[in-house]
């Protein structure tokens, strides 16, 4: 282990802790989670949860479980981040993503051991194929989890605080710039996790999804595009 990672003690207990609130949400949440399947499967064909591939613990793929947002096989190699006013979204799931309920079913991945309640933002494992430097793997040391320092600092997303602009794709404009200012964040992590670190995360993103997903919060420019990448940015080509 590096100088800085925690003692057995710090995953056992962040096990323990990701399955006590994993099993508390599900059960608690079931009439919400079975009134938003039902939602996305009246209003648009389909099925009802999106399978996203994502680079897990040191970079294993697994499914991650969302409620569907899109219309369906409207993915595509070139379209994996989908921008503010994208035409493929649902108007239920404009909806779940405002409110954050389309990541609910993401507490199953952490019973199955898959995701954390806190940790990195799970990415694309193609992007992680394609963009990631040798350096930056070093953030999947860790397993992704569901709230993530990087959310709660640019809540609701980067696209919000920072869109793509004209002529530019949302997947260019994120693999240039907001890639690696998550990714820096995710570094920051592995080097300085811990149980009261968790907490924080976890009460801070508990806040903005109660409050800011109905009081918007300010755009937070990320600034130039040099600062950025010197937190460790990425491969601009694949």
């Amino acid at each position: 282990m590096s100088p800085s990672s925690p003692g057995p003690g710090y995953y056992v207990a962040k096990r323990g802790f990701d399955v006590a609130i994993a099993t508390t949400v599900l059960l608690l949440a079931s009439p919400l989670l079975a009134a938003a399947a039902l939602a996305v499967k009246l209003t648009s064909p389909g099925p009802v949860f999106y399978r996203a591939r994502r680079a897990g613990l040191y970079g294993r793929p697994f499914a991650m479980l969302k409620f569907r947002t899109m219309q369906n096989a409207t993915d595509a190699p070139d379209r994996r981040i989908t921008s503010e006013q994208d035409d493929r979204i649902t108007a239920i799931g404009s909806l779940l993503r405002r409110t954050k309920l389309d990541e609910l079913p993401q507490f199953w991945n952490v019973l199955r051991g898959e995701m954390s309640i806190v940790g990195p933002r799970p990415e694309d494992g193609d992007l992680v194929r394609s963009h990631y430097t040798h350096a930056q793997l070093r953030s999947l040391d860790t397993k992704p989890g569901i709230a993530c320092e990087a959310e709660v600092r640019w809540y609701p997303d980067l696209t919000f605080h920072d869109p793509a602009p004209s002529g530019v794709t949302a997947q260019e404009h994120y693999v240039r710039r907001h890639l690696p200012a998550q990714v820096r964040e995710a570094l920051r992590y592995v080097d300085e996790r811990s149980f009261c670190g968790d907490l924080s995360i976890l009460a801070r993103t508990a806040w903005c999804v109660v409050f800011h997903t109905f009081v918007p919060q300010s755009r937070r420019p990320l600034g130039d595009e040099d600062d950025i990448r010197s937190g460790g940015g990425v491969e601009a080509d694949a």
